[in-house]
């Protein structure tokens, strides 16, 4: 839930505020053992003037403007479904008003917990469409899985053509770090860090909703 919840609050804020030039960062710290930290931040800086002056107004284009409460009663939605997962821990949050950055981040025992999150909000919207986490320490590899479905591209094309702009100079990053060396990487488009403790993904956000492009990766570990 943490990663795709906060995705859902994205599409629906800048939809509803009809700004774009949005950045989704998803990090993770993978330790030996397979527990880790995640964090999921979006920043809406880069149209902070715009949105301060839209965030004034009841609505826009049809849609109506959230305000400060319904972004905060959003954050206490997600920790509490974050609090009733088990494996979950060290829940956090920001939330940066002045630039509009918001982070949600926690700690889990296993990648199990976060798919147990991931598949909680499937549920609950009524979607196949997926992604997860595997690993597995004898076999030496981190896996992100990800399938979309048309529903996603069909959807997008529904939405009128002044809502669609929002998603022009949008992006969605990841970054993977481990404590042990990368050896290599599936993802064509993902890059190794120089120091080999890390991979960087980083894809503009219309070629992940047309399905041009993915975040699936196999990341293979040194042994």
């Amino acid at each position: 839930m943490l990663k795709r919840a906060l995705v859902y609050f994205t599409l629906f804020l800048c939809i509803s505020l009809s700004t774009g030039c949005f950045d989704i960062l998803e990090e993770i710290q993978l330790n030996k053992d397979g527990s880790g930290t995640i964090m999921v931040t979006l920043n809406m800086s880069k149209s902070k003037t715009k949105l301060a002056s839209l965030m004034l107004l009841d609505s826009v284009n049809g849609h109506k403007i959230p305000s400060e409460d319904d972004i905060n009663e959003f954050f206490k939605d997600a920790i509490y479904h974050l609090e009733k997962t088990p494996g979950i821990s060290n829940i956090k949050k920001t939330k940066d008003f002045s630039n509009y950055v918001f982070t949600l981040s926690c700690d889990f025992n296993s990648v199990e917990n976060v798919n147990i999150i991931f598949k909680d909000l499937i549920k609950n919207k009524g979607t196949n469409n997926y992604t997860n986490l595997s690993y597995n320490p004898s076999a030496h590899y981190f896996k992100r899985h990800f399938t979309q479905e048309e529903l996603i591209k069909k959807s997008f094309y529904k939405l009128k053509s002044e809502d669609r702009k929002v998603f022009d100079g949008a992006s969605y990053t990841c970054i993977y770090r481990f404590q042990d060396k990368v050896r290599a990487v599936s993802n064509t488009d993902a890059k190794i860090a120089p120091n080999k403790g890390a991979v960087f993904l980083k894809i503009d956000a219309l070629s992940l909703i047309l399905g041009e492009k993915n975040i699936q990766n196999k990341i293979e570990l040194t042994k």
